[in-house]
């Protein structure tokens, strides 16, 4: 209803458009596991019928999620919930591309897997409980067969249960948490230091030690904002760069 100077208000403070509070509603079907990846969608007639509000409405929500990678439009198909496919990540969560050639995905070589109890930075990274234990996976990752980072990924053990159970840890983590647990990397905040290389980061990289390298720690979180991962990479800059674009 429009107030007498005939402004709708929802448009006041404090209040939402329809096509957002839409968008939340589809998401709450993605965190409940009621729409899974890979999955069509309803046209959008008919969610616009579920939902009671417009098609132009629904379809500017789409439009948003689709905007965000949690959504593919298929032309001629529909709209499915996206994947975690090497292609998306590579280009929405993997920064790290060659100074010559194509940008590619790494393969992984595992070296150590384990629960832990959490340092101070990871339980405030995490939102950890007290007591909360961690699971920790640190690998090399190479390029053509060459090392060019090691990462220390931990976890909490919480949102993970028999994590240790996998006899093989995937060289694609965010469609292992997708697939196994639910679990949908929606964003991450990643900041940037150079610092140098210790000797056993230079044993594995085969650089000295010494060495510059760029530190990235990454702050993964699901569909719902919540801390799920935190990732510290030690990457080699010699032949790669870190590649953003800026809108």
């Amino acid at each position: 209803m429009a107030d007498q100077a005939g402004r709708d208000p929802t448009d006041s403070i404090g209040f939402k458009p329809l096509y957002a509070q839409v968008r939340e509603r589809l998401m709450r079907r993605l965190v409940d596991g009621e729409w899974v990846p890979g999955m069509l969608l309803p046209s959008e007639i008919e969610l616009a019928r579920q939902l009671n509000v417009s098609q132009g409405t629904v379809r500017k929500a789409l439009d948003s999620m689709t905007a965000d990678n949690l959504l593919i439009r298929r032309q001629g198909r529909g709209t499915y919930v996206a994947e975690p496919e090497e292609s998306r990540i590579l280009f929405q969560f993997f920064r790290l591309t060659p100074d010559k050639g194509a940008a590619s995905f790494p393969d992984s070589r595992v070296v150590s897997t384990g629960y832990a109890k959490p340092t101070t930075i990871e339980t405030g990274s995490l939102r950890l409980e007290d007591g909360e234990k961690v699971f920790r996976i640190e690998r090399v990752r190479s390029l053509s067969g060459q090392p060019i980072l090691i990462e220390t990924i931990t976890l909490p053990s919480g949102r993970f249960p028999d994590i240790d159970h996998l006899t093989i840890i995937p060289n694609n983590l965010y469609r292992l948490y997708s697939e196994r647990w639910g679990i949908t990397i929606g964003s991450a905040e990643e900041r940037l230091k150079a610092i140098a290389a210790g000797s056993r980061d230079a044993g594995r990289l085969g650089c000295d030690e010494g060495e510059p390298l760029l530190l990235i720690s990454r702050v993964a979180r699901d569909l719902e904002d919540r801390p799920v991962e935190l990732r510290w990479s030690r990457c080699i800059s010699r032949d790669i760069h870190y590649a953003v674009n800026l809108r």
